[in-house]
């Protein structure tokens, strides 16, 4: 057992945001060759590593263990920490595993560490299996989608990317990566303008699939909402707005630059304190430490035009965000929704960047063009095998959150798929915690139920 987290220790040494994954595949790739298990690996940095059968399971299904190798990157503000090249500084505390002021990578890290564990332990009872580890799962699933249907195929599918124990998921959302560019145009500001930085903070973010039914704040719609109140009142300028640092994490800081008259100072201030106190009212049980902070800063800046401007603002108001529709058929489950998780000023552009999520592949695509204009089954052998370990029943249930089986489904055809995992919370937030005790007990199960497909 032990293993699991000496791997997941490993893991943690290696780079692996989302997009710079070549060497934690390249680790992977040598990991599984000195185990002697024939190793494939992609031109999309997927990894698939086969195991043979074990005695007396040579004519049992095959199995494919799948996860993802990449992680979402975030710091807690001020830290000096380069995803690039530092190490993630792991803590324990209790039952939790954390991480120093970042991300932990939990999501996916502790799937991988624990398919290392079974493909490395010569002990086990089990069939045939593939373990499958793609990559850039979290910025719009480019590994699932480029992999080589030809290089991998089985009977069952079990994902290990779910983060309620005793939860297995036989349903989840499929997303979609939405970006809408604005050309900036410039202007000379006034010179006789200063320059004032608005920055909110304190909120929670998180998860933008997990915890989008939460109703918490997102700070870039936030920020859409104090720009056009300080617009109202006030004769300003617009130098730049951004918000957010992941696609799918809910935003929980934003950022805008703006040019006024000095002698504005303490309408400004105003304006700010009764937004703050509107924002903290409406958010008050799910996000109730919002803040808004101004620094009047003391170099000048470009300016975007009127019309720039006046884009940015009707952008950031009608963009939709949140919970859009909620399942018929299954109570309590979101069905489509849409994160504005990442905004930018470039030289020349201001992106706003969302993750759409559903498991309606019309309501998917309906919403993104709203955009655009402005399983005898393997979930029986586990429910079995859950209650004689747990003595409960193991609860079968959908999510929002985009898992990358319905991805799978598509390229290996008519396979049984389930998706379990330990507890890990706050995910997508440097607060991510992973529950030891929970990771072992889902460990112990996956190898008792691998031992049963016979």
């Amino acid at each position: 057992m032990k293993n699991i987290f000496k791997n997941f220790e490993s893991i943690a040494n290696i780079p692996r945001c989302s997009g710079n994954e070549q060497q934690i595949s390249d680790f992977l790739v040598e990991f599984g060759k000195n185990l002697g298990l024939e190793v494939i690996q992609e031109d999309s940095l997927n990894v698939i590593i086969k195991k043979p059968a074990t005695e007396g399971y040579e004519h049992a299904k095959t199995v494919i263990l799948q996860g993802h190798m990449d992680m979402v990157c975030t710091k807690a503000e001020g830290l000096q920490f380069d995803f690039d090249k530092d190490s993630i500084k792991l803590i324990t505390q209790g039952d939790k595993l954390s991480a120093k002021g970042t991300t932990l990578g939990a999501d996916n890290g502790i799937a991988v560490a624990m398919m290392m564990s079974i493909l490395e332990d010569t002990t086990l009872k089990h069939p045939e299996i593939i373990a499958l580890i793609t990559s850039e799962e979290e910025t719009g699933m480019d590994g699932v989608m480029n992999l080589n249907a030809e290089n991998i195929s089985g009977d069952i599918l079990i994902n290990i990317d779910s983060e309620d124990e005793g939860t297995a998921l036989a349903s989840c959302a499929g997303g979609v990566k939405n970006v809408v560019e604005l050309p900036i145009t410039y202007s000379d500001s006034d010179t006789k303008n200063s320059f004032f930085k608005v920055s909110i903070r304190g909120l929670k973010g998180g998860h933008s699939g997990i915890e989008i039914d939460k109703k918490r704040a997102n700070a870039i719609k936030l920020l859409g909402r104090l720009l056009e109140n300080i617009d109202n009142e006030l004769d300003i300028e617009l130098a730049s707005v951004s918000g957010g640092e992941k696609m799918n994490a809910i935003a929980k800081r934003a950022d805008m630059v703006i040019s006024m008259n000095n002698s504005d100072k303490e309408k400004l201030k105003e304006i700010v304190e009764k937004s703050e106190d509107i924002f903290r009212n409406e958010f008050e049980i799910p996000d109730p430490d919002i803040a808004i902070y101004i620094i009047e800063l003391d170099e000048s800046e470009k300016v975007f035009d009127q019309s720039t401007k006046n884009s940015v603002i009707k952008i950031l108001r009608l963009i939709p965000d949140g919970i859009e529709s909620m399942s018929a058929s299954i109570e309590g489950l979101v069905e489509t929704s849409n994160n504005i998780g990442v905004l930018e000023t470039e030289n020349d552009k201001v992106i706003f960047s969302s993750a759409i999520r559903s498991s309606v592949k019309s309501l998917k695509e309906e919403l993104n063009s709203r955009i655009a204009i402005i399983a005898e089954s393997i979930r029986d052998l586990m429910s079995e095998v859950y209650k004689e370990k747990f003595g409960k029943e193991l609860k079968i249930d959908a999510i929002h959150a985009g898992l990358e089986c319905g991805f799978l489904k598509e390229k290996l055809g008519d396979i049984d798929m389930i998706s379990i995992g330990p507890d890990i919370r706050d995910v997508h937030t440097p607060e991510e915690y992973l529950s030891i005790s929970s990771t072992e007990r889902v460990y112990d199960f996956l190898v008792d139920v691998l031992s049963k497909i016979k």
